[in-house]
């Protein structure tokens, strides 16, 4: 399954593509805050399409280690008025709607959104799965050991592998008995997961391609990468970049950054290997 359909628009990720994250949110990790007016936000859009990006990630409810819980409301307040705005703008955009609540996943996609990032993979709202089902777009389901507010409070596994690749399995099987046909995985690098999780997962990542599903990496200035390296997220594009080729290397299909440019490159790079002579 190297195709998505994306309104109607068949997305070919043989090659792999970059998909551009715009945060809504006043205490994301990395920019929170940042793009809270008009001209912000369209500037950033524009420089993450120019750069490259397929798609847009756009999420307005933080879910970083120990965020604040927002109500339903305040999410769609923060996001509605920007889908609107950025489609006004960019008609042809690929938006990505990063939500874990069915109510905002439908609002997104009758505005014109075209695929839903769930954080939650359906565990946090019971009705997602089935909205997914009748509004028929990919769907991109993680994998996240508890909710944001506490998925970092001493995670454990027995095998993170094997318990990552079995919660995919239940889940898949639900989708499918339901009729979803565009899927998408990431294993959730840093929720739920202590930095020895994370790299075993990232080391392990090709071991995922047996679900034969398109894996989506979002490894972008997150603390497994800058907390060895003693260092802070704003420092850590270098770092990002190198565990994006990592990624590539083992079979990311899509790789959710923060900066568009360097992950473009790295996919032109990447795919140089590929080049059949």
């Amino acid at each position: 399954m190297k195709t998505i359909n994306c309104k109607g628009n068949l997305i070919d990720l043989s090659t792999p593509k970059v998909m551009g994250i715009l945060n809504l949110t006043p205490d994301s990790f990395y920019d929170g805050g940042i793009y809270t007016n008009t001209i912000s936000i369209l500037k950033k859009v524009e420089n993450m399409l120019t750069e490259g990006a397929a798609f847009i990630d756009v999420g307005a409810y933080s879910s970083r280690p120990n965020a604040t819980h927002i109500s339903e409301e305040e999410e769609l307040k923060r996001l509605l008025p920007v889908l609107e705005l950025i489609l006004k703008s960019f008609p042809d955009i690929l938006i990505s709607v990063d939500t874990f609540r069915s109510n905002v996943a439908k609002k997104s996609i009758e505005i014109g959104a075209c695929m839903i990032n769930d954080i939650s993979a359906g565990e946090m709202d019971s009705e997602m799965f089935k909205t997914i089902a009748k509004l028929q777009v990919p769907y991109i389901l993680m994998h996240m050991k508890g909710t944001p507010q506490n998925m970092q409070q001493n995670p454990a596994y027995e095998n993170v592998l094997n318990e990552v690749m079995y919660f995919f399995s239940e889940k898949l099987h639900q989708l499918r008995t339901l009729g979803v046909n565009d899927l998408l995985i990431d294993v959730g690098f840093g929720f739920g997961k202590t930095q020895e999780h994370n790299y075993q997962l990232l080391q392990n990542l090709d071991y995922f391609k047996h679900l034969n599903l398109p894996i989506l990496s979002g490894l972008s200035r997150k603390s497994m990468l800058y907390k060895p390296l003693n260092t802070i997220a704003k420092d850590a594009l270098n770092a990002t970049s190198i565990a994006n080729t990592v990624a590539l290397l083992k079979g990311t299909s899509i790789l959710r950054v923060h900066d568009v440019l360097q992950a473009v490159e790295a996919v032109k790079i990447f795919s140089l290997l590929n080049t059949k002579n």
